[in-house]
């Protein structure tokens, strides 16, 4: 949603705030559910981390202000109704107070999201001990080969042996596919877009 499209809001309807349904942007799971007023909004837009206005406190709220885990915007979009708002976001920790990922425990999400998300985090932090932190180290090169490795092992596994082969050898080859994509400065998020485009 663009700035221009505020001054649709329908901020009347909840006494001047409007329900925000807060996504990861990598698993689309829903993290928790917010409300903003015309300054929170505002505040999100210029900070680029999610701000709430806080019923109990009474004042605005950034997400992670005390726990240190924020929550960085990557889009915003309103409803038909224009009275209710969706943020796509990149938690910087667990979301819920609880230690939970979700205020929804059973919110369900795209694992595949999550999986790319910690391999980028790897990529950036490259921390010790780490599979892989090792792959990185080693090179494009490298993680092309083991792509390749395990491409013949998964089609070798669909033509003489079994379902549980044949998964494992598929969650392999998705695995090494995300580190390549990260090696060379891509994600999912590409290679959907890519898909998408093709689809239509």
């Amino acid at each position: 949603m663009s700035s221009e499209r505020d001054a649709q809001l329908d901020w009347g309807k909840g006494d001047g705030l409007l329900p925000v349904v807060v996504q990861d942007a990598a698993s689309l799971r829903v993290l928790m559910l917010g409300y903003m007023n015309a300054q929170a909004l505002a505040a999100t837009r210029a900070s680029g981390q999610v701000t709430f206005y806080s019923r109990s406190k009474q004042r605005l709220w950034t997400k992670g202000e005390s726990s240190g885990h924020f929550l960085e915007v990557v889009s915003i979009d309103q409803d038909c109704d224009d009275d209710t708002l969706l943020v796509l976001a990149h938690p910087r920790g667990p979301t819920c107070h609880l230690g939970r990922e979700s205020c929804f425990p059973e919110a369900p999400g795209n694992f595949l999201g999550t999986l790319d998300a910690l391999v980028a985090e790897r990529a950036r932090e490259r921390p010790a001990g780490s599979y892989t932190t090792r792959l990185f180290e080693q090179g494009t090169r490298r993680i092309a080969q083991k792509v390749g490795e395990e491409g013949v092992e998964t089609a070798l596994a669909a033509v003489a042996q079994g379902e549980d082969e044949l998964l494992g050898e598929s969650a392999d080859l998705l695995y090494h596919l995300l580190v390549l994509l990260r090696a060379r400065g891509l994600g999912l998020a590409d290679v959907l877009r890519l898909l998408e485009t093709r689809h239509r």
